[in-house]
């Protein structure tokens, strides 16, 4: 049985078929990355995994590099779990029906490591079931093990976590929606 969080990770709910990427996404990456979300309510600095997770990091980083990110909300805030965002859909609120849906048109492999543990303050890959994986991601608020075999973890934060904790405090409704959006101004590749 899914626990009605788990469902909330793992159930994006594909609107649209996606294909999955035969090829690579993007080169892997495999030095260290540091990264700095710039959000509405502040800045977070993850250290992301690219030893253990290096496609799923190049994902990230290109679709960091490319501004996929700049502009998206996070979109699912879920107390004493997780928030989750990238979702291009919620750069348009007409479209708001539908978040949780989007992605960047292809899906790649899981990299479900030796590692993988969604404990306090990971990043991992939001999917809808095995091998889904796109742009959608979340920041685990809570030790969430028993997603390590289902979401790949590639990096953790080392500096603003107590922004991550004032988004998750925020009023949701709805489908764990906040009621203010938080919005991700910008991701810079360090």
């Amino acid at each position: 049985m899914t626990s009605p969080e788990e469902e909330a990770v793992t159930n994006t709910e594909a609107v649209v078929e996606t294909p999955v990427a035969n090829e690579e996404v993007a080169t892997p990456v495999t030095n260290e990355v540091t990264i700095v979300m710039s959000t509405s309510m502040g800045d977070i600095t993850f250290e992301l995994n690219a030893v253990d997770a290096p496609n799923t990091v190049a994902n990230f980083v290109k679709l960091a590099n490319d501004g996929f990110y700049d502009g998206t909300k996070f979109h699912r805030i879920i107390q004493n779990f997780m928030i989750q965002g990238g979702d291009p859909l919620t750069k348009d609120d007409a479209l708001m029906s539908s978040w949780g849906t989007g992605g960047p048109g292809y899906a790649f492999a899981d990299e479900i490591h030796a590692n993988n543990n969604n404990d306090v303050g990971t990043i991992s890959m939001a999917n809808s079931g095995p091998d889904t994986n796109g742009s959608q991601f979340f920041i685990n608020m809570a030790p969430n093990n028993f997603l390590d075999d289902k979401h790949t973890v590639f990096g953790k934060v080392v500096d603003g976590l107590d922004v991550a904790t004032a988004i998750i405090a925020v009023q949701t409704e709805g489908p764990d929606r906040p009621v203010e959006p938080v919005i991700i101004n910008s991701i810079s590749v360090k």
